[in-house]
């Protein structure tokens, strides 16, 4: 994802930014236009620039873990491909935490 991230455009990128706080504060609570369900524990962080809707699609993981997938831009609805990649990624997470964790290489919290 953030090979993706870094793709974008500076603007769009501190875009996310801000999104990634309200995630981080309102966890669950958060709704839309901001994020919506998908389905089977799969969520879509939203984010609107010009014509072009980016989406992050992320799990809960109990209470203090939000897992984020993968980022990819639609025109109407998230394909049903990248909400089954989500789904993997979730499952992988689940298999073995430790291995699917970032590490931030100038702090020392786990992404």
């Amino acid at each position: 994802m953030l090979r993706w991230l870094d793709t974008l455009p500076r603007k769009v990128r501190y875009k996310w930014e801000a999104r990634f706080e309200l995630l981080e504060q309102l966890g669950y609570e958060l709704r839309r236009p901001i994020c919506d369900y998908l389905r089977d524990d799969i969520y879509e962080l939203r984010l609107k620039k010009g014509k072009i809707q980016y989406r992050i699609l992320y799990a809960f993981v109990g209470q203090n873990v939000v897992l984020l997938s993968h980022g990819c831009s639609k025109e109407r609805k998230v394909p049903e491909a990248e909400i089954n990649k989500a789904i993997i990624n979730r499952i992988n997470y689940l298999a073995n935490p430790s291995i699917h964790a970032y590490k931030c290489e100038d702090k020392e919290e786990t992404r």
